[in-house]
């Protein structure tokens, strides 16, 4: 009998999403456009902002964020070593220099080591909520005000997750998501910021289509002639229209993509209870709510098993599974990084690895990869 494969994960996407990809194609209008603006509304509406502002990817994002910072060369910007490259990367891209500091249980910034690494030079804290669990937003922006630093936040994965109701997106003014396939809603890539800061909002579209003074979609409504200037340097990280057509249909069925997400990571924590002598599970604090974009297991120390080992065991049974997340001062883009000492993020990241989460998954499903997982745990 042909064993079943079970994928890491799988964007959420239907009918819905094609038709509305098709209708668009068909007005003639598939650059940044009425569908953007539609699902730019929509998306500051949902989380609680002001203002969305959609981009091209997240990392794009990011770069933006850095500039409406003021950050410059020779300013350095605290982050999490544990998080994609592009979260270092932003920084590096206007000159100034990562500070990597440890992270916490959760796998989020560690609020007593950020302390630790803060000199006359910190400009901003890039706040990372990794893998949809909320970073503890509330002690960092009460730091950041003390010490006259900005606050980022790196939501790319926490779309939809809250604390005490609250989402994530209305915490701060420079949030930035990701509409990556392998996050919570899709638009095939892109990105967002939302923000309630109107002067940020106006930057925020200024630079991201070339600094130009009139976009597009105005002048082509115009009744009468308009000449742009491009007062300011900017970029191309425009979205397209076809991208927001399928953002619009995605953000419909947000949460019960969050429901169902949080139903199977429910599923996992009960079938894996009897591991938690040898696994840490992911947990919510008190009142916090995740989205559950990755189910992230850690084996605890006294366990002699190796996650890759355990890894290509799940892989020939047909369940694929992932490291934990990747730590950006072991790449050799970050050379000069290669030695800091971060033992406790270095453990999580080489002691962690991901399950299989995607809508579609059924409760057999998880029977099979947790009974996998136990078989190599055991003994």
């Amino acid at each position: 009998m042909l064993m079943k494969k079970i994928p890491i994960a799988k964007p959420f996407l239907g009918n819905e999403e094609a038709q509305a990809a098709y209708d668009t194609i068909l007005t003639g209008w598939v650059t940044q456009g009425p569908k953007v603006a539609e699902f730019e509304e929509r998306f500051a509406e949902y989380v609680g902002a002001k203002h969305a502002v959609a981009l091209s990817n997240c990392t794009t994002a990011l770069h933006l964020c850095m500039l409406l910072a003021g950050v410059e060369e020779g300013d350095e910007v605290i982050c999490p070593s544990m998080s994609f490259i592009a979260t270092a990367n932003s920084i590096r891209y206007v000159g100034a220099k990562p500070v990597f500091a440890e992270v916490g249980e959760d796998f989020n910034l560690c609020l007593e080591d950020t302390k630790k690494k803060i000199t006359d030079k910190t400009k901003a804290i890039l706040l990372v909520h990794q893998l949809g669990m909320p970073a503890d937003i509330e002690s960092f922006t009460a730091f950041c005000k003390d010490k006259n630093i900005v606050l980022i936040e790196d939501a790319a994965c926490a779309i939809g997750s809250d604390i005490e109701g609250k989402r994530i997106g209305s915490h701060s003014d420079l949030v930035c998501f990701s509409l990556h396939p392998r996050k919570i809603i899709t638009t095939g890539d892109g990105g967002m910021i939302t923000t309630s800061n109107d002067a940020y909002n106006e930057k925020l579209r200024l630079l991201r289509q070339h600094g130009m003074s009139v976009n597009d979609r105005k002048r082509h409504e115009s009744k009468k002639v308009i000449f742009e200037t491009y007062d300011v340097l900017g970029y191309n990280y425009r979205m397209t229209d076809i991208q927001g057509a399928v953002g619009v249909e995605q953000l419909k069925k947000l949460d019960t993509i969050v429901t169902e997400r949080r139903r199977i990571a429910y599923w996992y924590h009960d079938k894996l209870a009897e591991l938690e002598d040898k696994i840490r599970l992911p947990r919510e604090r008190k009142g916090i709510k995740s989205n559950y974009q990755s189910y992230q297991i850690t084996l605890l120390d006294h366990v002699e098993q190796t996650v890759p080992d355990i890894m290509q065991a799940m892989l020939d049974k047909g369940i694929s599974t992932r490291r934990g997340v990747m730590l950006a001062h072991k790449e050799p883009a970050y050379t000069s990084d290669n030695n800091l000492d971060l033992p406790h993020t270095h453990k999580m990241n080489t002691r962690s690895m991901i399950l299989p989460l995607y809508l579609g998954m059924t409760e057999e499903d998880v029977d099979r990869i947790c009974n996998e997982l136990k078989s190599h745990l055991k003994g």
